[in-house]
């Protein structure tokens, strides 16, 4: 089995829908290429090849393991320090012999400099094999952007070469007790010393691959303000030379015993007096620390459709096999239909995961070029803007709606085997208790939820009169004057009607309440008046079924445009639109009949 060559999906995707064209001249200026390259389409037949491998890998080393390292977990706690198991160690030493950690690193840096596009499917790849593996290979590549991105020259030199030869990893550490979401209350501190570094005191919890090695680590500085505004980003190393001698800077307290995920390690961390330096300036920590985390929310998308084709590629192959009433049940009318519309939403998902890395893959590039030379020409600036704006407004609709849709389907998964799938000896047990990281880790669908309101309000806070005009402007006229083709037409209506059915609602929740004599009517005319507490504390309650419906509209729009690109591809447009259209009819008719005290 491969990964790649086995899915004529994926593989069309990369070559057709993935703009080249824009992304390839960015890394191969001209041809031929020191590398040897003639053409684009050489370039990306050698992306293909390593995806190809990594295929390969993903699907005949690390699926196979799955089962044991669910089994035997990721480590033990020998002195305040983790020791992984063998299972892991096969992991790593595999990741390094393919030079997985490496992929998207510099070349500078010993890394082979790729778009980040190629590495993020390999990411999906290892996900779809094994979340746990997936998770823990994650925390290299990801932690030696951040260094390269924000670390000081000493640090890049130093630590990026051994994040790519697989020596050293890291983790994220923002989560303490009694400040989880509410990231502004943390208690951690950092003491500024005399040669410039920082002591950090403090306790993380629930912090993923702690025992890696590295630490970003969220402290404010003594004397800083309370709040997101006073918190600092530190890099701090797990074992730190002291005249010659090698110490233990920071320890972990615990490994924690976890319903699923049992192959990635989540640590308790125990800072004291702990040797970190300063990421960035004094009290930008959060501001540096959302990049990962806004990168980290992507890959958890990525995340979620390697866990969705895994699901449904056991549940289908059990259901090829299995006979019931004299038939294979993917010949049972029901279990056929459930099972097409399942991966029908997969493959919807997957074309808004393709399309968002794509654009992913500039934000990333000129973000890193804005803040090393910091001279984008105009087009680049372009590309970038554009880049932001996308990315902002998908970020939370990818989480929450891939973390979501693997839940589910892990689910129906276990339903599909019937009895078999409450048993061990089954792996559809297990997808589907792993499936329940992704809906916590990085902001749950809830806060996604919440960012996508909050981003909706301000666009339409900025022009108001945009919004509420589309409830006197006709579909009819509308079709006619911006309908060139079939597929923008039917997007015109669907548009039409879920902005129609938001402008209602924002009416209905954000209309400022006027005395019964009209006394204050000047309020309405005040936009001030439409952004008070009680009334945006009433659009809250519609915050999930807000971001049901942008994703449901967002996927919806890229499908429409492949469908006008390639013919073929109109017909996952009308199956993704059978399915979706009737649930944005039941979140219409929740918005127009819930009652508001």
């Amino acid at each position: 089995m491969n990964f790649y060559t086995d899915s004529k999906e994926w593989s069309y995707l990369f070559k057709n829908m993935v703009d080249w064209d824009a992304i390839i001249p960015i890394y191969y200026p001209s041809f031929p290429t020191e590398e040897g390259f003639n053409s684009k389409e050489e370039v990306i037949s050698f992306f293909e090849e390593i995806l190809s491998n990594t295929g390969d890998w993903t699907a005949n080393k690390i699926a196979p393991r799955a089962r044991k390292l669910d089994s035997v977990g990721s480590g033990q706690l020998v002195d305040g320090h983790v020791q992984i198991t063998e299972p892991l160690k096969e992991l790593y030493e595999e990741a390094k012999n393919l030079e997985i950690f490496g992929l998207g690193v510099s070349k500078h840096y010993g890394g082979l400099g790729l778009p980040l596009i190629v590495p993020m499917i390999a990411f999906g790849q290892m996900n779809r094999a094994c979340i746990s593996s997936a998770t823990q290979i994650c925390f290299f590549t990801s932690i030696a952007d951040m260094i390269e991105r924000f670390g000081d020259e000493a640090s890049k030199e130093k630590l990026i070469p051994k994040i790519v030869r697989g020596e050293i990893s890291g983790s994220m550490c923002l989560t303490e007790p009694g400040a989880g979401s509410d990231v502004g209350s943390l208690r951690a501190s950092a003491t500024k010393q005399a040669d410039g570094t920082y002591h950090i005191n403090g306790t993380k919890i629930f912090i993923t691959n702690g025992g890696g090695g590295l630490g970003l680590v969220l402290a404010r500085i003594k004397g800083a303000p309370e709040g997101l505004a006073g918190i600092s980003l530190f890099l701090a190393e797990e074992f730190i030379d002291e005249n010659g001698t090698k110490k233990s800077n920071y320890k972990i307290g615990k490994i924690e015993e976890k319903m699923g995920l049992h192959g990635s390690m989540t640590c308790e961390v125990v800072y004291e007096n702990t040797k970190a330096i300063l990421m960035g300036k004094e009290n930008e920590g959060f501001q540096i620390m959302l990049h990962l985390m806004n990168e980290a929310r992507l890959a958890v998308g990525m995340q979620t459709l390697g866990g969705m084709e895994a699901c449904l590629h056991f549940m289908r192959s059990y259901a090829e096999t299995r006979t019931q009433f004299g038939r294979p049940l993917t010949e049972l009318p029901l279990y056929k239909r459930n099972l097409e519309d399942y991966e029908t939403e997969r493959d919807a998902f997957r074309t808004l995961i393709v399309d968002t890395m794509s654009h992913f893959e500039f934000y990333q590039y000129f973000d890193m070029k804005e803040r090393t030379t910091n001279d984008l020409s105009d087009k680049e600036q372009k590309l970038y803007k554009e880049a932001k704006k996308i990315i902002r407004r998908r970020t939370p609709l990818v989480k929450a709606y891939g973390a979501e849709t693997y839940t589910l389907f892990s689910q129906r998964a276990i339903q599909g085997l019937g009895g078999y799938g409450f048993m061990q000896e089954y792996d559809a047990e297990r997808l589907h208790r792993d499936s329940f990281g992704p809906l916590l880790y990085e902001g749950t669908t809830q806060i996604q939820a919440l960012m996508a309101m909050k981003d909706l309000i301000k666009v339409v806070m900025k022009n108001p009169q945009k919004y509420f005009s589309v409830l006197i402007y006709t579909k009819t006229v509308g079709a006619l004057f911006n309908g060139k083709n079939e597929f923008e037409k039917k997007m015109f209506e669907l548009n039409y009607e879920f902005k129609k059915n938001l402008a209602k609602l924002l009416i209905k929740c954000l209309r400022p309440q006027l005395d019964k004599n009209l006394a204050n009517i000047e309020k309405l005319f005040n936009l001030k008046s439409w952004q008070e507490q009680k009334g945006i504390e009433s659009l809250m309650m519609h915050a999930e079924t807000l971001q049901q419906a942008l994703s449901y509209i967002e996927v919806l729009s890229i499908l429409a445009q492949h469908a006008e690109k390639d013919a073929p591809r109109a017909d996952l447009f009308y199956r993704y639109q059978r399915l979706v259209q009737p649930r944005l009819a039941g979140i219409y008719t929740d918005w127009k009949l819930f009652k508001h005290n």
